[in-house]
């Protein structure tokens, strides 16, 4: 069995600073949503710290997860993102990424965003949850799902008690909670 996230990422260079200021911590803004569903899509079979080294390359490459321009991509921007090295070249995580953000774009028509799209659902746990993002969006199986809910503070489990971060979240803790239920 691995080492818990908590136990291995303070103090590293590449997990430290992503663990200590945003791991577990809620998110409302669109464009930060989108950044963290595809960085967990493009981990997928990886090594979270590979995708968190090639992060700047992923948000430069997809325009930094401006959902409309993303939304838009065609052919060409296909081909550029698979010939940048500096991003995690495969073309099913690129093309759920590009279909996703039409989604999102979506939610914003029905629901006035993807914030207000997750807030409006409020399923009692991950299969649930895992349910309704795979109706949704493509490329969001159970793993997928679950560590995007924790990263944005929607399901508990992000930071064990020990960790000195989880004290700092108790103050922001009660979503979490609350959707958990």
């Amino acid at each position: 069995m691995s080492r818990p996230y908590c136990e291995i990422a303070p103090s590293h260079p590449v997990h430290g600073p992503y663990h200590d200021t945003e791991y577990g911590f809620p998110v409302a803004d669109e464009q930060a949503l989108f950044e963290r569903l595809a960085l967990e899509i493009m981990q997928a079979g990886l090594s979270w710290e590979i995708v968190l080294k090639k992060r700047k390359g992923l948000n430069k490459a997809f325009h930094n997860f401006k959902t409309a321009k993303v939304a838009a991509y065609g052919a060409a921007d296909i081909k550029r993102l698979l010939g940048d090295e500096n991003i995690i070249r495969n073309r099913l995580k690129v093309a759920a990424i590009i279909h996703n953000a039409s989604i999102i774009l979506d939610m914003r028509k029905t629901h006035g965003g993807f914030a207000k799209w997750l807030d409006a659902h409020h399923p009692r746990g991950k299969p649930e949850w895992v349910k309704l993002f795979k109706k949704t969006f493509k490329f969001t199986g159970g793993e997928i799902t679950g560590e995007f809910l924790m990263s944005i503070g929607l399901l508990p489990g992000a930071h064990w008690e020990g960790c000195p971060v989880y004290k700092k979240m108790a103050a922001i803790k009660p979503k979490a909670q609350r959707i958990a239920r």
